[in-house]
């Protein structure tokens, strides 16, 4: 039996220790993006391991971190250059969150701390109009619900790029790069008990910052839109690589 090629999915960090009974991301992802075990594949490239030869694969995903792009650590700079040699071949490519800015970054465009400040719980994303012809984002809400957290931001999309969404705190929650690859600031992966965690664990953080972490967290409440993307974009790599 000839199976489908599967999706890659980049390793470059974990979860907060009290949420790894859930699984690490690369579980998350698969699982939200209605993949099977033998439809994908992962590779800790935090742990200096190199990604595979690019075409094998209906596409890839990278998760997020708690690393910064900003430190330029060898195995983020290694696993840049394997998504822009990636896209350059027409893989299709998401990042999510850490994964963002590093395809931001690997495509040219620039990263830094978020000048509006850490953003975290449930967001509300903003639609451009540019999204109304994008396969991911066509006929979804104009305003939905999107769960978030980070402190650094794609400041400077790459050349060429479309910005797709925004939030109050973010200017670019998403972009689109040439016909294929795609870059979430928001995380589509996460259940309202992966936010919920988050928040309890960086309740520290946010106090000094200046927010109350108790009503960060009854804001907190489901986000299907958000986590539909994931799917739409399964469905597009694998729609474009059956053409």
């Amino acid at each position: 039996m000839n199976l489908p090629a599967p999706f890659l999915i980049l390793e470059t960090g974990r979860p907060v220790p009290s949420l790894r009974r859930y699984g690490p991301f690369p579980h998350l992802i698969r699982t939200a993006a209605g993949l099977s075990r033998h439809e994908a594949r992962f590779v800790p490239v935090l742990d200096g391991h190199a990604p595979p030869d690019p075409r094998g694969f209906a596409g890839a995903i990278v998760t997020g971190s708690a690393a910064m792009v900003t430190d330029r650590e060898p195995w983020s700079e290694a696993t840049a250059d394997w998504l822009r040699r990636a896209v350059e071949r027409g893989l299709p490519v998401l990042g999510i969150c850490y994964g963002h800015q590093l395809l931001a970054h690997a495509l040219g465009g620039e990263v830094d701390w978020n000048p509006q400040g850490r953003e975290m719980g449930t967001v509300a994303i903003e639609l451009h109009g540019s999204a109304r012809a994008d396969p991911l984002f066509a006929a979804l809400p104009e305003r939905f619900a999107a769960q978030a957290t980070h402190q650094q931001s794609v400041t400077r999309p790459p050349s060429g790029a479309v910005v797709l969404a925004r939030s109050v705190l973010d200017g670019c929650q998403a972009f689109r790069h040439g016909e294929h690859a795609w870059g979430l600031q928001f995380h589509p992966e996460f259940g309202v008990v992966h936010m919920r965690g988050y928040i309890h664990a960086r309740r520290e953080a946010l106090r000094r910052e200046g927010h109350c972490h108790a009503r960060m967290l009854e804001s907190v409440r489901p986000a299907p839109v958000a986590r539909s993307v994931l799917r739409r974009f399964v469905r597009h790599a694998l729609a474009r690589r059956h053409a």
